[in-house]
C-alpha cells in the first residue's frame, strides 16, 4: 500500500455559485499546514456528470495527480439531489481500484456539507460512515472534524476562536439555567401617542431611554400559508396575540412578494408563494389594529415604490421605511424593474419618505454579500445609501447590521466590521440627522438543533453588545431572529421565547463579560487592527469614488459605482453583463472575514483594486470605441 501525505480536495457542484464556505475551510487548512487543491470549474462540471466514464477519469486525474487523500463536496442546492451527487461520487470512488479506501486506494476520508436536509438524509443512507457539515460548527470544531488533531491547529486560529466560545459557553449556560423564563413583559409605556395612529419611533424610543428599557425589538413575522384568506385570518391572530403578550416592540410585516410586486391587482393564478397577501388599504388598516400598541412595517413595493410608501404610511402609520436601492429588481429576480429605474424610483421615494418626517433604513448591505461582496462593501454601500439619505432631508437612519453574514464570519472580525462601519455612518450625523443602531443575526446563522439555536441566539445577542461595550443604550433596536430559522417560520410562542432570550442575554451578559475577561479579548490590539485598516480602506474607496463618480449620490451616480466595479459581486445571478466589472472579481474568506484577493490568491490591497477599477473602465472604453 502506498502511503500518502494528507492532501485534502475541496469539490462542489458547477451548479453552485457559491464558493466562500469552500474558500473558509481552505483556508483555516492552510492555516494549519496541510496541502488543500480546490476544484475548478472544470473538475466542478466532471462531478456533475461523473455516471459518465469520460468525466468520472478527469476527476480520478485531478485527486490522483494531486495526491488528495481527504474529499470534502460541498451541496448547498436541493436536498433529494444532494443525496444523489453525493451517493454517485461515493459509488464511482468506492469501486475504483486506485481511489477505493476499501482497496488500498489513496483517498482514505471524505466529507460532505450541505443544508441539514441533505445532511439527514445522507446519514440516513449512510449511517456514520461520513461526516456531515451542517454549517453551524465552529472553526476548530471544523478542523477536529476534518480530523485534524488538536496539536497541528495554530494557536492564532484558537486565540480568534476563544471569543465565538465564550460567547456560545454563556449561551449554553444562560439556556440550562433558563433566564430566560424569568424575563416578563413590559406594559407601562404611556406617552401620549402610544399604540395610536400618530405614534412614532422616535418618541418610542426617547420613552423607553427614560425608562431604562432599551433597546426595542423588532421581529418579522408572517405564516406560509398559500391560501390567502386563511393566511390573512391566521396573521390576524398572530397579531392580537402577539399585543397582548407586550414583548414584542416593533412589528415586521412578512410581506407576500405578490403584495410587493402586484399590490392592489387582481392576481388571478399567480402563486402566493408564502408570506402576509394583503393587497388593498382595508386589510391593511386590518394589520395595523390588530397589531396595536405594537409599531408596524411592511417593505416597500417593487415597482410604483414611492405610491406604495405613501400607501404603507396612510394605513399602518409605517414605523420606518426600507428601502434596498440597488436590489430587488430583475437582477435578484425581486422585481420588474432594472437597476437603473429602480434606484431612480428609490431616490424619488427617500423624497417622500422625508416629507413624512419617517426614518429610513438602507435593506443593502447583506444583499452584497450574499452575492459574494467583501467586508469593505459591505461598510461603503451603506455609507453611500446613509449619505444619500441625508442629502435628500432624511432626519432618521435605521441603520440595519446582519452579524454572522456568511456565517462562517468569526465574532472579531464582526466587531471590527460592526464598528467601522457605524463609527463611518455616525460621521454623518449632526442636528437633522440622527443615526439608530439595529443589528440582527443572520439569515441562515442560526443550527437546525433547535437547543443549540438558543444558545446561538443569546451569543450573538452578546455580540451585539459587544459593538459599542461603553454605551448603556446601544444598541437601541435589535431585530430579533427567531431561534426556529433553519427549521421552520416562528409562530408568536417561538416568537416571545427569542424575545425572552434576547432579553436575558442582555440582562445577564454585562456580569459575564466582566467575570471572564471578555473586555480583555473585544479590545485587543488586534481588533483594533483590524478596525483600522478597514477603516483606511473603506474612506479611500469613498474618496476615489467621489472624485471619480458624477454626482455620486444621487441615482445615476450609485448605478455608475455598481456598474464601474466599485462593489464586487461574483455570485450575481442576472445582470452578469449589465454589471461585467462588478462580477469581475474573486473574494475569500481570509482570517474570518471576507476579502477581494488577486490571482494568486492573495489579498489585493486597495490601491491595486483600485487600478484594477481603472482598467477595467479603460478596457470598456477602448472595447465601445468611446475612447
Amino acid at each position: 500500500m502506498k502511503v500518502y501525505q494528507v492532501r485534502y480536495g475541496l469539490v462542489k457542484s458547477a451548479l453552485d455559485a457559491h464558493t466562500l464556505g469552500l474558500s473558509s475551510v481552505s483556508h483555516l487548512l492552510e492555516e494549519c499546514g496541510f496541502e488543500v487543491f480546490t476544484a475548478d470549474a472544470t473538475i466542478s462540471d466532471a462531478i456533475d456528470k461523473i455516471s459518465n466514464i469520460h468525466f468520472f477519469e478527469i476527476l480520478k486525474k485531478w485527486i490522483i495527480s494531486n495526491k488528495i487523500t481527504h474529499i470534502g463536496f460541498s451541496y448547498r442546492l436541493d436536498p433529494k439531489q444532494a443525496l444523489e451527487s453525493f451517493s454517485r461520487l461515493i459509488y464511482k470512488i468506492e469501486n475504483d481500484e486506485l481511489l477505493s479506501f476499501k482497496k488500498n486506494g489513496c483517498v482514505s476520508k471524505i466529507y460532505f456539507a450541505g443544508l441539514p436536509e441533505s445532511c439527514k438524509l445522507i446519514e440516513k443512507e449512510f449511517g456514520r460512515k461520513f461526516e456531515t457539515f451542517k454549517g453551524d460548527e465552529s472553526p476548530v470544531e471544523t478542523l477536529q472534524k476534518l480530523g485534524v488533531s488538536d496539536a497541528l491547529i495554530p494557536k492564532s486560529i484558537r486565540e480568534k476562536s476563544i471569543y465565538d466560545e465564550l460567547r456560545l459557553f454563556f449561551g449554553k449556560k444562560l439556556i440550562n439555567e433558563e433566564k430566560q423564563s424569568h424575563i416578563y413583559p413590559f406594559k407601562q409605556y404611556n406617552y401620549e401617542n402610544y399604540g395610536t395612529s400618530k405614534d412614532h419611533l422616535i418618541e418610542r424610543l426617547s420613552y423607553a431611554r427614560k425608562l431604562h428599557q432599551l433597546p426595542l425589538t423588532r421581529v418579522h413575522v408572517g405564516p406560509y400559508l398559500k391560501d390567502r384568506e386563511k393566511a390573512l385570518a391566521l396573521f390576524s391572530e398572530w397579531l392580537k396575540k402577539l399585543s397582548k403578550s407586550h414583548f414584542l416592540d416593533i412589528v415586521s410585516v412578512g410581506s407576500s412578494q405578490l403584495s410587493q410586486s402586484k399590490f392592489g391587482e387582481d392576481w388571478g393564478d399567480f402563486p402566493n408563494g408564502g408570506g402576509v397577501p394583503f393587497n388593498n388599504e382595508f386589510e391593511l388598516k386590518a394589520i395595523r389594529e390588530d397589531a396595536s400598541p405594537m409599531l408596524v412595517r411592511a417593505y416597500s413595493g417593487t415597482k410604483n415604490v414611492a405610491y406604495i410608501a405613501s400607501i404603507l404610511e396612510e394605513n399602518i402609520n409605517q414605523a420606518w421605511h426600507a428601502l434596498s436601492l440597488w436590489w430587488f429588481n430583475k437582477i435578484d429576480g425581486r422585481g420588474p424593474l432594472s437597476v437603473r429605474q429602480s434606484l431612480s424610483e428609490h431616490v424619488e421615494t427617500l423624497k417622500y419618505i422625508a416629507k413624512t418626517g419617517k426614518p429610513y433604513e438602507p435593506n443593502i448591505s447583506h444583499h452584497f454579500a450574499f452575492r459574494g461582496s467583501d467586508d469593505v462593501t459591505y461598510i461603503v454601500s451603506a455609507y453611500l445609501a446613509a449619505k444619500t439619505a441625508k442629502l435628500i432631508g432624511i432626519e432618521y437612519l435605521v441603520l440595519q447590521n446582519m452579524l454572522n453574514t456568511p456565517k462562517s464570519t468569526w465574532g472579531v472580525k464582526d466587531l471590527a466590521k460592526s464598528r467601522v462601519l457605524l463609527r463611518l455612518i455616525k460621521t454623518l450625523e449632526d442636528r437633522n440627522f440622527r443615526v439608530i443602531y439595529q443589528p440582527r443575526a443572520g439569515l441562515d446563522f442560526f443550527s437546525p438543533d433547535l437547543d443549540k439555536a438558543k444558545m446561538q441566539l443569546a451569543a450573538v445577542t452578546a455580540l451585539m453588545t459587544d459593538v459599542e461595550p461603553e454605551r448603556n443604550n446601544s444598541p437601541e433596536i435589535i431585530h430579533v431572529v427567531s431561534y426556529s430559522e433553519a427549521l421552520f417560520l416562528a409562530n408568536p410562542d417561538v416568537i416571545n421565547e427569542s424575545i425572552q432570550i434576547t432579553k436575558a442575554a442582555l440582562k445577564y451578559y454585562p456580569e459575564f463579560r466582566k467575570k471572564n475577561s471578555v473586555y480583555d479579548i473585544i479590545q485587543n490590539k488586534e481588533i483594533v487592527a483590524m478596525s483600522n485598516e478597514l477603516w483606511e480602506e473603506a474612506n479611500i474607496l469613498i474618496k476615489d469614488m467621489e472624485k471619480n463618480v458624477k454626482n455620486l449620490y444621487t441615482s445615476e451616480g450609485l448605478y455608475d459605482v455598481f456598474k464601474k466595479g466599485y462593489f464586487p459581486v461574483p455570485y450575481l445571478w442576472e445582470g452578469r453583463e449589465e454589471f461585467s466589472n462588478a462580477v469581475n472579481w474573486t473574494t475569500t474568506i481570509m482570517s474570518g472575514g471576507v476579502c477581494v484577493v488577486d490571482d494568486n490568491g492573495k489579498k489585493m490591497n486597495i490601491h491595486d483594486r483600485l487600478e484594477k477599477i481603472k482598467n477595467l473602465n479603460i478596457n470598456k472604453l477602448v472595447g465601445s470605441g468611446n475612447l
